[in-house]
């Protein structure tokens, strides 16, 4: 309980103490809005993690085929389940599935920050979505460091059936962190705000009174008026990386990409 009051206490610190050029404003274009029946949840897609998932999610929230769509499965500490027509696991929409996107890519040169090295990987943060990473010896390949997304708090993933090749409209968003999902299961974004409503959800398999998805929208579809305003702690900022000095501190060895959930205002 200690170490999670210091954690607290490093995030507002810094957050407070961060000058306007250590924020910065997600990209419209790559901001999911969803409106639920417990308040609404921002998410910052990654393309750069997850190109085919973050078009299918645009596709089906520009059909409107999320709207109204319960939370169907929802564990404790673990994730909200949503996405499906039917309401149900296994349901799927108009679209064919699609491939795994379970690793990606990541040269020296794209945008990135690393916050974690050990001796047989690295973790860090591609905008507000956690990775983890090959070592550093691996980084000299001209395709780029192997690195898939990291299941921290948060984190947007593609459900799935079985088969690997079986996403399709299901979407989840983690309550808790669960690091076993890593590189099993795609990652596609990161809640930068509205955290406390994803653990708001009510708990069943299914729920008995289900919260639901009202309305999704990707921001840039939105009036410039309607578009929710907010910004986040910029990763490659001087405030960030005190952030991560403190809760390096605060954690000590038991320090993971995972202990930092990034400040949003």
């Amino acid at each position: 309980m200690l170490k999670l009051c210091i954690l607290y206490i490093a995030l507002v610190s810094i957050s407070t103490a961060a000058q306007a050029a250590d924020w910065r404003a997600p990209d419209p274009a790559e901001t999911l809005v969803i409106e639920t029946s417990k308040g609404v949840i921002l998410i910052e897609m990654a393309p750069a993690l997850a190109p085919r998932a973050v078009e299918r999610i645009k596709l089906l929230a520009r059909e409107g085929v999320y709207d109204g769509l319960l939370f169907h499965r929802v564990i404790e500490n673990f994730v909200d389940q949503t996405g499906n027509p039917n309401n149900k696991d296994g349901g799927v929409s108009k679209h064919p599935d699609l491939g795994p996107e379970f690793t990606f890519r990541i040269k020296a040169s794209d945008p990135h920050v690393i916050v974690r090295r050990t001796s047989d990987a690295v973790e860090g943060f591609v905008g507000s979505t956690p990775f983890i990473g090959a070592q550093d010896l691996l980084d000299t390949n001209p395709l780029g460091r192997r690195a898939a997304g990291a299941y921290c708090p948060g984190v947007a993933g593609m459900g799935r059936q079985e088969a690997i090749n079986t996403a399709n409209s299901e979407i989840f968003f983690m309550r808790d962190a669960s690091r076993r999902l890593d590189g099993d299961y795609t990652v596609w974004g990161r809640v930068v705000s509205g955290l406390d409503v994803v653990r708001a959800m009510t708990v069943g398999e299914p729920p008995a009174s289900p919260d639901k998805m009202i309305r999704v929208r990707v921001a840039a579809d939105l009036p410039a008026a309607e578009r929710p305003r907010v910004e986040v702690l910029d990763e490659r900022g001087a405030a960030f990386k005190a952030l991560v000095a403190k809760v390096r501190a605060a954690k000590g060895a038991d320090f993971t990409v995972c202990d930092l959930e990034i400040p949003s205002r």
